[in-house]
């Protein structure tokens, strides 16, 4: 564990965000627009072996420069997945997953107190079993920096046995990451390019 007072932890992960966010947009950016529709179409084969039939799959809507998402959604559902995403009731609620049945349909999406698109109050809030997570910056070995609201820690604390994936940009990739006790490391990151199994998959495989 990192032994820097809390305060010098919370500064060093502002910085880490500000420079990773700065190499996401500027990889975007230089990215053409035929090839970003290209990329994350579909789960890599790994990791579609690692979902059970009929699981419920958790994802996000993209902002700014998140990696992709939707067509996840759309693969998972056309496979039989019931697909989720976060909801939040007000800013100051916990997160919850709602059930998105037609990932087809974004129109069928409100915008949420923080301004991204979620399913209604009317749909039916579910855990997923599996979890694919956006982040700012993750390790080989599964350490996430989030975007600092701690809602998918939060999240996580209360439904531990959920299978957690990142979807990342390569230039993501940090060395290392200031982490706390209660950081819970991804057990698969998806690039681009690459797929991470981290330690936190072997030992849940066992």
């Amino acid at each position: 564990m990192d032994p820097s007072p809390p305060t010098d932890l919370s500064e060093e992960k502002t910085r880490l965000r500000k420079a990773f966010r700065v190499a996401r947009r500027e990889h975007v950016d230089a990215l053409p627009q035929t090839m970003r529709a290209l990329l994350f179409l579909r789960p890599p084969v790994p990791v579609v072996q690692k979902i059970p039939e009929a699981a419920i799959v958790g994802l996000y809507f993209p902002h700014a420069y998140e990696a992709p998402a939707l067509s996840y959604a759309r693969w998972f559902h056309e496979r039989g997945h019931s697909v989720a995403l976060p909801r939040f009731e007000s800013r100051e609620a916990a997160m919850a997953f709602h059930r998105w049945d037609n990932p087809l349909d974004e129109e069928s999406l409100k915008a949420g107190p923080f301004g991204m698109p979620q399913p209604d109050s009317d749909t039916d809030s579910v855990v997923p079993d599996v979890l694919f997570m956006p982040l700012v910056a993750f390790t080989a070995n599964g350490q996430r920096l989030g975007q600092g609201g701690g809602h998918y820690d939060r999240w996580l604390e209360a439904y531990p046995d959920t299978l957690t994936i990142g979807l990342a940009w390569d230039v993501q990739l940090a060395e290392s990451l200031p982490h706390e006790a209660h950081d819970r490391p991804l057990a698969m990151v998806v690039t681009p390019t690459r797929l991470y199994e981290t330690p936190a998959l072997q030992k849940r495989d066992r």
